[in-house]
Order: structure tokens, then C-alpha cells, then sequence
């Protein structure tokens, strides 16, 4: 019996012991999450329950050279309702007004938004979706209709707000302008001019707490932000819109006839290196195009007998030629280790001097005079070629600028046809743009310019960056060597394989090119292309075009391919551009002349200015009026303007912010 009874009490002795243990155990973690981890629990739970979100930062505006927008942040409002915070009274006072409101502001009877907005409370729903993609000047209407104009909580107002990059010019230059988009881990792609200044454009984010409301579903505590976002900086490029728009449309126009693959155009400023179109088309599986992929920029390849400028400057600055030197062409054909190098002229041209082998681009002719030049010292011909720049990147602000490929007689694949195959553009490699820059630079009399984008960074009214003209190579060659090739150029669309374009109307200067691409897949694969300047007396514009894999049908050489889309292009700017001739000063002293002027003036700034009515008129067109008369423009849409928040008549002085609304004709 004893025995039995110490059992038991040593068994209560053990429950009671585990007790106390459990119950210390308890006690401690209690101690424990209260004093030492209570920070991290508290910070826990309000994480779980507030939380600040990000509010992206206004990018700043991208416009051309004129003040024209190419990209623009556009805020957009998502109106939602939290049916559960509103008391009684106050849902009942102002259910029926809001209902109206809503219902002249969105369409709709205003019975059925009493009713969704009544089933809502019923249903003690939190997060009703009201209307989404407000501008901003609907969001301020918005926020003042009844009930919701009594704040987050009394009125159960809730505005998320989004920021939408818009481009007014559409698919036009797209790749140019390009975009910035960061991933989910934070990994930027940078494309076009939206990706080379994003440093400038992007802003710094602000901060907005919020508190759960719902699975999912977050709502702002108030109306203020805990930090406010910051605008990005706004960028002025250097791309000219109505060029672009001449530039885009040649283009097209010529890859939809010849059903090429894909092609390229920019079109620079001479004297400045700025870039004021560059327009990207590529090939879709229907037949139109699109901006794909900016080729001007990447797209390294053979330029063929656009190169042949470059091997007429490296061997007149070397002195192995002389532009009276006469070459025969023999028939057309010449041999090096039994690879055959053929001109386009069946039969050859016979024997001509080396500027009439420039234009008339003879192929024979042009390996016969680099190899007999350079065929004891190869390595002299190369070494010009890199003094002019030609085997590095230009060093451009655009992500994805190509590698330059110019073979040495010290590399490894050099043979006994390299220095043959360079002098007419084969096995060597370049971008159209690299191309370009040295097209300019003989057009710009041996002063080679880096290509650049923009012109300024800005602030409001406030300039922040200067770019300035960059000087890549002071003199790619003599004044004397530029002005021989020149006058071969000018010939050349005179006389030469680009006759065909000639104009007496407006002078040109440049050189053709044909390339054969992916030979080694299928013959008939070719690579048209011309690269020149304007006027070619005094060049204001340089300009490349190239053209892939035309159908061989229609055509493939250079001249009847590319250079119809350079004449076009100058023909319209020269149109466009009106020659201004400086006329003496005609401002004298006349009291009588003065005395009217002020008079007029004063007459002037007492008049009103009414606003004008822009409906119907493209966006472009209608933003750079409004703008020129003050206003700030905030638009929603794409193509013409279909309505103006302040009506055509009124006072401008009485407003400073204007809204339209723009759809597609």
C-alpha cells in the first residue's frame, strides 16, 4: 500500500515538475519576446500590416531639337472605394450625389452606380474598382465629388496612382528613342535614347504607406506621400522630328517596292556631328515593317565599295597614287591566286584614271592600284587605315555599337587575297554609322566628330548638361586629299555610278555601294548602300542609307536601291530648308517709325489672347502650339486631338494647364 502511494506521489512530483518547467519555459519566452526581440515582433507585425510602397518617379521628358516630345511621363489615377470606413451618415448624406456625379463623369444611369456602390457596402467590400486611367486633371474632380472629397478614411477615397511613358510620334524612330526597363531583379535593359540618358531621365522614387485591408489588397493611409518622388530631368536631343519623318518614310517607301529585308538611314549634321534621324525598319512574316533592331548602330558588316573612300584616302595620303594615275582595267577581270575580282561593267572600262575608277567604281581597277602601292609593305596600308580610326568604336552613347573589323598583316587569318579584297570593301567589317562618321569627316573637310545625341540636359528652364561638339580626330587626312575625294564624290553622282540621281536643282556627293552577303550560303544575297553628304559645296547634312537583301528581281545595286532614298531625303530638307541670304541692316532712326511702333505694341499688350481651337489636329502639331502659348499639356491617347479641356475662345491669362484627349482618325 505504501508503496503504491509513493508511486503516485512520485508521479505527481514528475507532472508537476514538467509543470513548472513548461510554465518557466513559458514565462521566459514571454520575458524574452517582450524586452530582447519585442523591437523585431512589433516591426514584424506592422510590416505585415502597413507598408511603405514605391512611388516611381516622373520620368523626365525626351524632345527633339525643335522642342517637339518624343517620350513623356503621363500620370494615370486608378479610382477606388473602401465601402466599410464611411459611417452611416455620411454614406447616406452623399450616396445619391456621388451616384450623380459619377454618372455624368463616367456615363451610365446614376442608379446603377448607387446600386454597385450600396451592394459594395452590403458586401463590406474594401477595394471596389470606381474607373481606372484618369489623367490628372480627372483624379482632381474626382477627388472633390461628394463622399469622396471627405478623405481616405471618412470618405473611403482610394487613388493608386501609375506613371505611362507615351511616345507621340508613335512606331516613328521607336528604336531610337527606345526605352528603359528594369526586371525583378533589378537588372536594367537599355535601349535608344531612353536607355543612354536614363540617368538623367529616371528621378528618385518616393514612398507611400499603406495598410492592409484586405487578402492582397492594400490601402493608403492618407492622402500625402511619406516621400515624395522627384522628377527625372528632361532631355533635349539633338534628332530633328520633321527630318525623322522625311527620313522614315523614304526608307519605308524603298524596302516595301524592293522587298528588302531590313535598312537603315541616319542622317547627321556636319559641322556638329549631331544626329537628326535615324530611322531602323526591319522585315516582319506579312510583309510591313517595323523599328526591330537599331542596325545603324550594331550591325557590323562588309560595306563594299563605300570602303573604297577609305583606301583612295590611305593610299593619296601615302602618296602610292595620284588621282591622274592611269589603271587598266583590263576586261573586267583580274586574277590573284586564281580568285577572280570582277567589275560590274561587262568588259571593264579599259584604262582610266584612278578619280574615274572612283567613279565609276571599278573594282579591278582599285585592287590593282592598293596591291601594286602596298604589296612589298602591307602593313603601311593597315596602319593608315587605324591612324584614321577605323579599327576602334566610336565610343557612342547608345548601348551596342558593333566592332569594327579592319585585318592586319600580323593577324593570323591574313593572306595573299586580304589586301586585294580590302581595297574594294571585302573582309573588312563596319556599321553604318562608323561609315557614316567617316563619310563626315571628309565632308567637314578631315575633321572627324563623334556622332551625339543630345544637346542638353534641363531642369525645368534651368540647363544642368552642355554636350558639346567632340572632336574625334582633328584630321583624318590633309585638307588637300579632302578635297580631291570630294570633287571624285560630287563626280560621282555627276557623272559616275549614282548619275542616276543626279539633279541640277540641288547638288549631291557620294559613293555607291554593292556587297555581296552570306555568299558562302547562296549567291544572290546583296547589300545596297550610298553614303554622301549635301549641298556638295558647302555639306550641311551627311547622310548613309543601307538596304538588306532587296529582291534581286526588282533590283540590287547601290544606285538603284539606296541612293533614290538619299535624294529623297535631300530634296525634301532642302525644300523644307529655305536658303536665307543676309541682307545689310535695314534698322534706322526714325521718330515717326518708333513712335508707331510703340503705339502698335502697346495695342498689342492689351489685346486678349483666346485660346485656339486644336481639335483635329495632330498631337504633335496641337501640344507645340499650346506649349508656344504657356500652357502645360497633359494628353491621353494616340493621333489627332479629339477634345480640349478649356474650350476654344477662352482667355488664355486665365489658365495655365490645359488637357486633351487624342484618338487614332
Amino acid at each position: 500500500m505504501a508503496t503504491t502511494e509513493k508511486s503516485i506521489l512520485n508521479r505527481l512530483y514528475f507532472i508537476a515538475g514538467c509543470l513548472f518547467i513548461f510554465a518557466f519555459a513559458v514565462a521566459f519566452k514571454l520575458m524574452d519576446i517582450q524586452f530582447v526581440e519585442g523591437e523585431y515582433y512589433k516591426e514584424l507585425a506592422e510590416d505585415r500590416t502597413y507598408r511603405n510602397f514605391k512611388i516611381p518617379a516622373n520620368r523626365g521628358n525626351l524632345y527633339d531639337s525643335n522642342g517637339s516630345l518624343l517620350a513623356t511621363s503621363v500620370p494615370k489615377f486608378d479610382i477606388r472605394f473602401d465601402a466599410v470606413t464611411v459611417s452611416d451618415k455620411d454614406f447616406e448624406e452623399n450616396i445619391g450625389p456621388l451616384s450623380e456625379e459619377l454618372s455624368e463623369a463616367l456615363g451610365g444611369n446614376a442608379s446603377y452606380y448607387s446600386q454597385k456602390i450600396r451592394a459594395a457596402r452590403a458586401n463590406k467590400q474594401r477595394y471596389l474598382l470606381i474607373t481606372k486611367n484618369l489623367g490628372y486633371s480627372d483624379y482632381v474632380k474626382f477627388r472633390n465629388f461628394p463622399m469622396f472629397e471627405l478623405g481616405a478614411y471618412k470618405g473611403g477615397l482610394i487613388v493608386e496612382q501609375r506613371t505611362v511613358r507615351e511616345h507621340p510620334l508613335g512606331k516613328m524612330g521607336e528604336r531610337t528613342v527606345g526605352y528603359e526597363r528594369k526586371d525583378a531583379d533589378g537588372y536594367f535593359t537599355r535601349v535608344g535614347l531612353e536607355g543612354a540618358f536614363g540617368n538623367y531621365l529616371r528621378g528618385t522614387d518616393g514612398r507611400r504607406l499603406k495598410q492592409k485591408i484586405a487578402k492582397g489588397q492594400w490601402k493608403p493611409i492618407s492622402d500625402n506621400n511619406e516621400v515624395e518622388p522627384r522628377d527625372g530631368y528632361d532631355v533635349v536631343s539633338t534628332i530633328d522630328v520633321n527630318i525623322q519623318d522625311i527620313t522614315h518614310h523614304a526608307l519605308l517607301k524603298q524596302l516595301e517596292y524592293f522587298e528588302a529585308e531590313h535598312g537603315t538611314v541616319v542622317v547627321m549634321e556636319t559641322a556638329t556631328g549631331e544626329i537628326k534621324a535615324m530611322s531602323n525598319l526591319g522585315r516582319t512574316k506579312d510583309g510591313t515593317y517595323f523599328e526591330k533592331r537599331n542596325y545603324a548602330v550594331y550591325e557590323s558588316h562588309e560595306p563594299g565599295s563605300t570602303f573604297k573612300l577609305m583606301a583612295m584616302v590611305a593610299a593619296l595620303e601615302d602618296k602610292v597614287i595620284d588621282t591622274a594615275q592611269v589603271v587598266d582595267t583590263e576586261n573586267g577581270v583580274v586574277r590573284y591566286y586564281g580568285r577572280a575580282v570582277r567589275d560590274s561593267h561587262h568588259g571593264g572600262y579599259g584604262k582610266i584614271s584612278a578619280a574615274k575608277a572612283f567613279e565609276l567604281s571599278s573594282n579591278t581597277a582599285f585592287t590593282k592600284m592598293v596591291t601594286e602601292g602596298y604589296k612589298t609593305n602591307p602593313s603601311k596600308f593597315v596602319d593608315r587605315l587605324y591612324a584614321m580610326g577605323l579599327n576602334e568604336k566610336i565610343g557612342l552613347d547608345i548601348n551596342g555599337e558593333g566592332q569594327p573589323r579592319i585585318p592586319h598583316p600580323d593577324d593570323k587569318g591574313w593572306n595573299g587575297l586580304s589586301l586585294p579584297w580590302m581595297a574594294f570593301g571585302y573582309g573588312v567589317s563596319l556599321t553604318p554609322l562608323q561609315t557614316l562618321t567617316f563619310y563626315n569627316a571628309i565632308a567637314n573637310n578631315g575633321e572627324m566628330v563623334k556622332p551625339r545625341f543630345i544637346k542638353e540636359v534641363k531642369e525645368w528652364d534651368k540647363t544642368i548638361v552642355k554636350v558639346e561638339k567632340e572632336i574625334i580626330n582633328p584630321a583624318i587626312c590633309s585638307p588637300e586629299t579632302a578635297k580631291k575625294v570630294r570633287k571624285m564624290m560630287e563626280n560621282t553622282v555627276k557623272r559616275g555610278t549614282a548619275a542616276n540621281i543626279y539633279t541640277p536643282n540641288f547638288s549631291m556627293a557620294g559613293k555607291t555601294g554593292t556587297c555581296q552577303v552570306e555568299y558562302w550560303i547562296e549567291p544572290g544575297r546583296y547589300i545596297a548602300s550610298f553614303s554622301g553628304y549635301f549641298p556638295a559645296e558647302d555639306p550641311k547634312y551627311s547622310c548613309i542609307v543601307v538596304i538588306h537583301k532587296p529582291n534581286r528581281k526588282k533590283g540590287y545595286y547601290g544606285n538603284i536601291v539606296a541612293a533614290p532614298v538619299f535624294k529623297s531625303i535631300a530634296q525634301k530638307i532642302y525644300t523644307d530648308t529655305p536658303i536665307m541670304d543676309e541682307l545689310p541692316s535695314l534698322e534706322v532712326e526714325n521718330e515717326d517709325v518708333k513712335a508707331d511702333f510703340k503705339k502698335y505694341y502697346s495695342k498689342i499688350q492689351n489685346e486678349k489672347i483666346l485660346m485656339p481651337d486644336v481639335t483635329g489636329m495632330p498631337a504633335m502639331d496641337a501640344i507645340s502650339l499650346l506649349e508656344n502659348l504657356g500652357f502645360k499639356v497633359n494628353f491621353r491617347g494616340k493621333g489627332k486631338v479629339k477634345s480640349q479641356s478649356v474650350a476654344a475662345g477662352i482667355e488664355i491669362s486665365q489658365t495655365k494647364e490645359l488637357n486633351i484627349k487624342l484618338e487614332l482618325s
